[in-house]
């Protein structure tokens, strides 16, 4: 499997959650959980979510993916049985651009991530008391 970037992907995930005032936290393949309602380590809520809905059982909820393409080629957003967890799939990374095999490197990414646990960056939008 291909490596992601890192710093690409931070960037495509301020871009498309710029104005939706909502933390969130991105781990190592690219998967990343929005946060609705913040707890005080948005780290350790992240890797609770995807403990639970990252790791991908066939035959399940947990195995079925949807596939959103954005525009202008840049990528693929592949979602799964939980509405907060989402995985980027840059546009140059899969070597078949059909959805099926874009949803199959999202979903194993995201069981990737599930399983591996491994927090990349956290972005917090929760608003700061002033001084």
């Amino acid at each position: 499997m291909a490596t992601v970037d890192t710093e690409k992907l931070i960037d495509a995930w301020r871009r498309f959650l710029t104005g939706s005032g909502k933390s969130w936290v991105l781990f190592e393949h690219g998967t990343c959980v929005v946060l609705e309602q913040p707890a005080a380590d948005l780290a350790a809520q992240a890797v609770d979510v995807l403990r639970e809905f990252g790791p991908v059982q066939v035959a399940t909820a947990a195995g079925d993916f949807r596939v959103l393409e954005l525009g202008n080629g840049e990528g693929w957003l592949v979602t799964g049985h939980h509405p907060d967890v989402v995985t980027f799939v840059p546009g140059d990374d899969p070597e078949e651009p059909s959805h099926l095999a874009v949803g199959m490197l999202g979903r194993s990414r995201r069981d990737r991530d599930g399983r591996e646990l491994r927090v990349v960056h956290v972005e917090d939008a929760r608003p700061t008391l002033g001084t």
